[in-house]
């Protein structure tokens, strides 16, 4: 294919994630992009648990019960002549792991703030992640029809915990029973509001700035306020500057209610107008022998992704894995062949699709910035590269070091098969981390959060049959190894052989029992390395055996 075309396609992509804290209103704009993009025809509400009808975004049964979103998920729609990737990630705190390498799939976030709570702790972590990447931040602040906060003091705190200026886009006139709309900058008019679920964006009347006679008249002390409060707020701003935004220097910020699908629209076409197209990737090449780092442009011929998600069973009936490639460069095409570079194994996937969420659709071509889902049978891995033949590998995939474990009993012995192919596909898939102590004994199960272990409990009964406990174990963390030479590892385990255990990537791991530890280890073995990222170790934790 043509480089100019290639280019063209590329243009076209954005792809982003929603990130917020619990319940301020993120599937519910997931779902509203969604509806006005044409991709869903009704949305469904997180809140009718009991009802047949759940969050378009939110499918695994765990979720449907608890109201709450535990996996991210991919979809996939098209407006405007442009084709949006939108990632909804986790928003509880237990699955910041799986969020953060959603987020490096991503080329800009949209974050989601209740105007009420204003910056909440989760988002706090999740602005980290954004922030070591300079990913572009679009600020969306909800719940407006709503007693909240003033608007001036929401925009100083984001201000704060962002350590970057806010450019207001959207300006609210009132708020809760007296909320009348927002006036939009951009567009130099008011847009009216009016409550209800059912609207669409068309349906909401728009009055220019122009007329500012009748605006006063109508919605008199509000609208006078709103005005002198959006004046301060964009006399304190600096001016919209995409470069700046681009490269995670300032954030614009609209406000809405996504209840009422009231400011989306706005939300919409700023992700189209402002948000980046894919971007270039950092990858190692091995060039004679040596490590090289490269940059792999989105619009060059050669194909190339990285796995960044692998989700088993999502259609439980067919025992299925889908492993979640961000395409880097190049055009995917039906019947491809294509290569695991970490195995050099050919990948031969069943079948390639699309997402809306549960509802997939067979790929006619993928470009940079897409999201492609391939259906395995294993040998794919989380931060995998997967090239048309192109020896490189991508970067930027991390595995923290759990902070707590626990030890798997089975509860019916005669289940140990399914028990292990359970644990080697959740651990695969990122759900959890499997570590199988070198020694023998019990497996141990490391998370980041407490409810990881509830849900892994749950889909191993539902998804594997297998009914485990799970019971307290002495570790508090782990780090993985690497060393100078193959000597000093075979000395290193020689001294700690109940403390070394096994992950799903057979790399290998120090179990701690209290923070001395590694310090007490690193003391006696200093050309031992210990990793609190499993990236950081690099390749060599594939020989580490």
């Amino acid at each position: 294919m043509q480089v100019a075309s290639l280019t063209a396609e590329v243009k076209r992509r954005r792809t982003f994630a929603i990130i917020s804290h619990p319940d301020a209103g993120k599937t519910t704009l997931t779902e509203k992009l969604l509806l006005f993009s044409g991709a869903i025809q009704i949305a469904g509400s997180v809140k009718a648990r009991k009802a047949s009808r759940h969050a378009t975004s939110d499918w695994m049964e765990i979720e449907k019960q608890r109201g709450i979103s535990v996996a991210s998920s991919v979809m996939q729609m098209l407006y405007r002549d442009h084709v949006i990737n939108l990632l909804d990630t986790p928003g509880h705190k237990d699955f910041s792991e799986d969020t953060y390498r959603v987020l490096t799939a991503v080329d800009s976030a949209l974050m989601v703030i209740d105007a009420a709570n204003g910056v909440e702790a989760q988002t706090r972590r999740l602005i980290e992640v954004c922030r070591t990447r300079d990913t572009p931040i679009i600020t969306f602040v909800n719940k407006m029809d709503r007693e909240v906060r003033d608007p001036l003091d929401i925009l100083d705190e984001v201000e704060r915990e962002l350590g970057m200026p806010c450019v207001p886009m959207t300006w609210p006139v009132g708020q809760g029973k007296s909320f009348g709309g927002i006036i939009d900058l951009r567009t130099q008019s008011m847009k009216v509001f009016e409550s209800g679920s059912e609207r669409r964006p068309q349906d909401f009347e728009t009055v220019p700035l122009t007329e500012l006679a009748r605006l006063k008249e109508r919605f008199g002390n509000e609208f006078t306020t709103a005005l002198e409060s959006m004046e301060l707020a964009t006399g304190a701003s600096p001016a919209f500057d995409r470069e700046a935004f681009l490269s995670g220097q300032q954030t614009p910020v609209f406000f809405g209610s996504g209840v009422n699908n009231f400011g989306v629209m706005e939300v919409l076409d700023a992700l189209v107008d402002l948000a980046p197209a894919p971007q270039a990737r950092q990858s190692t090449v091995i060039a004679q022998g040596q490590t090289q780092l490269q940059t792999i442009e989105p619009d060059q011929t050669q194909f190339s992704g990285v796995v960044f998600k692998v989700q088993a069973n999502m259609d439980p009936s067919h025992r299925d894995r889908i492993a979640f490639v961000r395409v880097a460069s190049g055009r995917y095409a039906p019947g491809m062949k294509l290569k695991v570079q970490r195995t050099s194994k050919e990948l031969r996937p069943t079948s390639v699709v699309t997402f809306l969420s549960q509802r997939r659709e067979a790929v006619e071509e993928a470009y940079a910035g897409d999201i492609i889902g391939f259906t395995t049978h294993g040998g794919v891995q989380l931060g995998d590269t997967i090239t048309d033949g192109a020896s490189l590998q991508f970067t930027g995939l991390p595995f923290f070091a759990p902070e707590l474990f626990m030890t798997v009993i089975l509860k019916n012995p005669l289940r140990t098969k399914q028990l292990q192919t359970g644990l080697a596909q959740l651990g695969e898939e990122g759900a959890i981390q499997v570590f199988r102590p070198d020694a023998g004994g019990l497996m141990l199960l490391g998370a980041i959060g407490q409810l990881q272990f509830e849900v892994v409990q749950h889909r191993l009964k539902a998804e594997y049959d297998c009914d485990v406990r799970l019971e307290g174990c002495p570790y508090t963390g782990a780090r993985w190894i690497t060393a100078d030479t193959p000597q000093e590892l075979k000395e290193f385990l020689y001294a700690y052989p109940s403390r070394m255990a096994s992950d799903a990537a057979n790399a290998l791991a120090y179990l701690c029992t209290s923070p001395y530890d590694v310090r007490l280890a690193q003391e006696r073995f200093p050309k031992i390395h210990f990793h609190p990222l499993r990236e950081h170790a690099g390749l060599a934790l594939q020989n580490a055996h």
